[in-house]
């Protein structure tokens, strides 16, 4: 079991009374208090384990906030994992973590980031080094992490019990800072949610759920996951995992059934009939991408279109205006899922695939280009990369601008190579948004000495886009293929995107009239 670094008290923080009692924390440095582990919501236990969040009752005295607190990971997402994400024990697992450089100033009225981390929806914890809002603090911005049910407990469906437990747990963390962030100095109408990978999934699930509506001007979605699923695949995923343990599916049945025997089984059926979980082939992209499978991942346990959190697919609610009024700065990095796969293409039949299907040289010299920077090795990984976030994006861009909301939306494209993976791969660009170079496994993930300079501009970026819902390069109603492009420095890319965007518009002419519209 990882255990959550430790504060000891040599430097305490103003004790600031939240709505369910007063809390202490500790000073990080002059400009950066932390306040640990404040719960949010009852601790998700007994007949609560499966329900909506409920609210923490009050505690008499003042609570210490300078740990970590207990986190709903038991189990890390595998052997090796990029991002130190601490599991810690106990059964108050949804929590905050607050870092402000005002505690108790209710009048600064400082900008608010949240952090909701990833993790496949199965994993993950807000209690990383790599999250750490030390940076965001000297730059003036109230930077918060926040816990959510995960896996099965989170997303799975169990008759009787509400779908998106986890989503409603971020929920009920936003609500926690619309009435508690004024007493850390954060302003409550100037909140922007961030996460990445599943959390950049939540995020635009977020933007997309009338239940959100009003928590948060700004989202940012880094390496987001675009897939919800429909009722009845949920239900279709628990009733197997109910065989598998052996327990009936009700809720009753499941809240008398211990961790353990839910975290022995959830990730052998966690994953969606029919929705293909690898692209080692152009012809592969090609076909998923025509058969309605637009950035779409084959993960169970995840959002779900259940007529509550969520009234249609995120992106079909923003083709209805949904989250129009919200700004969203989304991107990836340019090689997520990039690894060297057997049994794909090469690359001159990768090249010929997609000039078949009619797409343009400078499209595909966009493609190859990229291969030819990480390795003809690589050309099925970067065909999963683009299959499973970029075309996400592009759609999602041409959604948003298509809605009216091209004005409030910016791309970015994260292309710095790391000197370890010789690529930009998936977790790699967040050292950089948080300014946290010298944080644990950095030096392991990103090689030695990376850059400061393109931190300090990456995360500038950032803290501009949470002070004031925009940054100064243009949207995707200027350039609908166009980002913000993150290599060595920062520069503009008018047709970033390109290749996917082509990939999309081929996609939208040529769906099979049976395409379910994932």
């Amino acid at each position: 079991m990882t255990t959550s670094p430790s504060y000891d008290v040599a430097h305490p923080a103003p004790i600031i009374a939240t709505t369910t009692g007063k809390v202490r924390g500790r000073w990080q440095n002059a400009s950066s208090a932390a306040y640990l582990g404040v719960p949010f919501a009852a601790p998700p236990v007994g007949e609560l384990r499966f329900s909506t969040p409920h609210r923490h009752e009050a505690w008499g005295g003042i609570r210490p906030a300078i740990d970590y607190g207990p986190t709903p990971q038991r189990r890390p997402f595998g052997p090796v994992v990029t991002i130190p994400e601490p599991s810690i024990p106990g059964d108050s697992t949804l929590n905050v973590n607050v870092f402000t450089p005002a505690p108790r100033d209710r009048g600064a009225g400082l900008p608010v980031l949240v952090w909701i981390h990833g993790g496949g929806y199965f994993a993950g914890s807000p209690s990383s080094p790599w999250y750490n809002g030390r940076a965001f603090n000297a730059d003036g911005v109230v930077t918060v992490s926040v816990s959510y049910r995960l896996g099965f407990q989170g997303f799975g469906w169990v008759r009787g019990a509400p779908l998106n437990r986890g989503l409603l747990d971020q929920i009920a963390a936003l609500t926690w800072v619309q009435e508690n962030i004024r007493e850390f100095g954060g302003d409550p109408q100037r909140v922007t949610i961030a996460g990445q990978s599943a959390g950049g999934g939540s995020v635009l699930a977020l933007v997309g759920s009338p239940r959100a509506a009003g928590l948060f001007r700004g989202a940012i979605s880094e390496s987001g996951a675009f897939n919800s699923l429909r009722a009845e695949q949920a239900e279709k995923v628990g009733l197997a995992l109910a065989r598998a343990v052996g327990v009936d599916p009700d809720i009753e049945s499941w809240s008398a059934l211990g961790e353990t025997a839910i975290l022995d089984h959830e990730r052998d059926v966690n994953n969606v009939e029919g929705v293909p979980g690898t692209i080692a082939t152009a012809g592969q992209l090609l076909d998923a991408l025509e058969r309605g499978f637009i950035g779409d991942s084959n993960l169970a346990f995840a959002p779900v279109v259940d007529g509550d959190v969520l009234l249609e697919p995120f992106r079909a609610a923003y083709e209805n205006g949904v989250g129009a009024n919200v700004s969203l700065l989304m991107g990836s990095a340019r090689n997520e899922f990039s690894f060297p796969l057997p049994g794909g293409s090469d690359l001159s039949e990768a090249e010929e695939e997609f000039r078949a299907a009619g797409l343009s040289e400078e499209a595909i010299a966009r493609y190859s280009d990229e291969v030819h920077r990480i390795g003809e090795d690589r050309v099925a990984g970067q065909l999963m990369t683009t299959y499973m976030f970029r075309v996400g994006i592009a759609h999602t861009a041409a959604i948003r601008n298509a809605a009216g909301a091209g004005a409030r939306t910016w791309l970015y494209d994260f292309g710095q190579t790391s000197s370890v993976s010789n690529a930009s791969m998936h977790c790699e660009e967040i050292p950089y948004v948080f300014n946290v170079l010298d944080a644990p496994r950095v030096g392991s993930v990103l090689g030695e000495h990376p850059s400061q300079p393109l931190a300090d501009s990456i995360h500038g970026t950032w803290a501009k886009f949470v002070s004031t819902a925009a940054i100064d390069q243009p949207t995707v109603a200027d350039h609908p293929r166009g980002a913000i492009r993150f290599l060595g420095g920062e520069r503009y890319e008018p047709e970033a995107y390109r290749f996917e965007g082509e990939l999309v518009d081929r996609a939208l002419r040529k769906a099979s009239p049976d395409a379910d519209g994932h």
